[in-house]
């Protein structure tokens, strides 16, 4: 995985095999922000978990159901979604795709 700093070029950036149709690309993080990559198979499932860290998500591609505090919503490319940390969250992929995380503070247990 890249180490922290101001740039990270795209073919620099591997991924981690998560297992279970899961895939993780770490992107550029410091202290205080981290941004991740993941890529999900249909029918993956990201499963229900609670962090102390604030998460927001962009989904880039795919159909993904997400539920956050019992209240579950689907979302396709464009959408997006916050977290509180020590909330309850975990989505479901309906259709193949990818999605951004960003996490503050950054997310040790990552790296």
């Amino acid at each position: 995985m890249p180490t922290s700093g101001s740039f990270l070029k795209g073919a620099d950036a591997q991924w981690k095999d998560v297992g279970e149709g899961r895939r993780m690309q770490m992107l550029c993080y410091n202290d205080q922000l981290m941004m991740l990559r993941w890529e999900f198979a249909q029918g993956a499932v990201g499963a229900p978990h609670t962090h102390p860290h604030t998460q927001t998500a962009y989904i880039e591609s795919g159909v993904f159901d997400v539920t956050i505090n019992g209240v579950t919503e689907r979302l396709g490319a464009g959408s997006s979604y916050v977290v509180d940390g020590g909330v309850l969250h975990g989505a479901v992929c309906i259709e193949a795709g990818t999605m951004v995380d960003a996490f503050t503070p950054m997310r040790e247990d990552y790296v």
